[in-house]
């Protein structure tokens, strides 16, 4: 037995502010990685929990610049129709657009246009297309039963352009015949694509969206140790950018067993998490991983700590496992235990390219789960991945029936009912000012520099009630 070290979390340091070379905070710059090859415009990432991250949540984290990792607690084929959703929100050029047969009925077109999240559908016949369907073609239709090939616009109608055709020449073929969609046909006169006007505004609006090649928003997916590969098969082939490999204790033969398999299967970017030592990180880099996360225990909605005696102060963490990460170019993400934004700009000055969280953003319109009210105020549901809630839910998803007796789950997190934030965008916003204001303040111009820059100085509890706003009184 031994005591290895002093651990500090974030309320125990402050950063000592340095002389600063901007002008406004506003001028700090925040663009950094997630993994080895995935970028983003913010360091925000939302995490992978049932009541935090479904594909709203991704699309509204990726137009602000940062990241949705989409749960794993829910069939492959949920998972996979969620990215799906990602994918096909905003890009460029839509490729392999959503087809359908001129026999099926106005009726059911409009309902697979709601389910797929689209605003337009190719018809098809032997593979050839036919027409396109758009809402103009059954804005006032009466009759809903009436087939699509009766009201769609017929192949010889549609405005069509070459493929590889710049967005600029696009918007101006979309103008001068007043149209909303853009077909792109091949060399031989084959459409394979499509561009529509919603597209380009999205494009346009969201300047600093996270977007891959293709223009499309960028989405991660996580996977546990269940079903690891096919899960993971399945997302990378609906485009997935990044797969996180999710286990609460990842430093283990297992997992890096698991990781190698992921690693020398398929060629795209692994996070995995998670871990508190330096020793984890160098094992799972050694491994493979092109990212890692941290946090043993420190989540609001995570009993780890309590139930195992086992975890490290997420600043100590964060600081070593970069450590390590830093030597080979690995990106690292803080998870948990930040409660505002000066929390998220320290673990951003000790090393972390990013902050995964899920309490930032639970309570928030785009966070799954219905809107409750108790005595007078609003409330979602924020429940813990290993909590016995969810644990609960997911076995009856899996048994796709309501189980009233109790279950035998392992428990290692809590449910709680957390304040409705509104928007996430206002949330999101509100840490962006808070991360660049803390850039400032390290006399950095970005992330980068901030963390060359940063300085803690440790506090006492005295020093930690001075600048909280609890229990400061204010003069009248």
């Amino acid at each position: 037995m031994k005591i290895s070290k002093r651990g500090l979390t974030f309320d125990d340091v402050l950063l000592v502010p340095k002389k600063t070379r901007l002008s406004s905070r506003n001028e700090a710059e925040l663009k950094t990685r997630f993994t080895r090859n995935v970028n983003l415009n913010i360091p925000l990432v939302s995490s992978n929990m049932a009541t935090v991250t479904e594909s709203k949540m991704a699309i509204a984290m990726a137009r602000e610049g940062g990241l949705g990792v989409i749960h794993q607690f829910c069939p492959i084929w949920e998972q996979v129709q969620e990215i799906r959703k990602v994918k096909r929100s905003t890009s460029y050029v839509i490729e392999n657009p959503v087809s359908v047969s001129q026999e099926m009925s106005v009726r059911d077109a409009v309902e697979l246009m709601k389910k797929e999240d689209v605003t337009s559908l190719l018809v098809r016949t032997n593979g050839e297309v036919f027409g396109i369907f758009t809402k103009r073609d059954y804005l006032f239709e009466k009759n809903l039963d009436k087939k699509i090939l009766d009201v769609m616009t017929p192949r010889e109608r549609m405005i069509t352009a070459k493929e590889g055709i710049s967005l600029e020449e696009a918007k101006e073929i979309l103008h001068e015949n007043r149209i909303e969609k853009l077909p792109l046909v091949d060399g031989n006169g084959k459409i394979v694509s499509l561009i529509t006007t919603q597209d380009i505004v999205k494009l346009e609006y969201w300047k600093n969206a996270a977007r891959d090649r293709k223009g499309r928003l960028i989405v991660a997916g996580a996977v546990g140790m269940k079903d690891t590969m096919e899960r993971a098969r399945a997302l990378i082939d609906t485009g997935v950018d990044c797969i996180v490999l999710d286990v609460a204790h990842a430093h283990s033969d297992l997992v890096i067993s698991r990781l190698k398999e992921l690693k020398n299967s398929f060629s795209v970017d692994v996070m995995v998490g998670n871990i508190a030592t330096a020793e984890a990180a160098r094992d799972l880099i050694q491994a493979g991983a092109d990212g890692l996360k941290v946090g043993v225990g420190p989540s609001p909605v995570c009993t780890t700590r309590v139930i195992s005696g086992a975890g490290v102060p997420q600043l100590s963490a964060v600081i070593d496992v970069c450590c390590v990460a830093s030597e080979f170019g690995v990106p690292v993400c803080a998870d948990g235990g930040m409660k505002n934004p000066g929390d998220a700009v320290k673990a951003l000055a000790a090393g972390a390219s990013c902050v995964f969280s899920g309490s930032f953003f639970s309570g928030s319109d785009e966070a799954p789960g219905r809107i409750l009210m108790k005595n007078g105020k609003r409330y979602k549901k924020y429940i813990g991945s290993a909590s016995y809630e969810s644990g609960h839910e997911r076995k009856e998803k899996e048994n796709r029936k309501v189980i009233k007796e109790k279950i035998d789950f392992f428990v290692e997190g809590v449910s709680n009912l957390v304040d409705y934030k509104g928007p996430v965008e206002d949330v999101i916003k509100s840490l962006v000012k808070g991360i660049k204001s803390g850039v400032s303040y390290c006399g950095g111009r970005n992330i980068a520099e901030m963390q060359t820059n940063a300085e803690f100085i440790e506090i006492t509890s005295a020093g930690f009630e001075e600048g909280s706003s609890r229990g400061k009184k204010v003069s009248e």
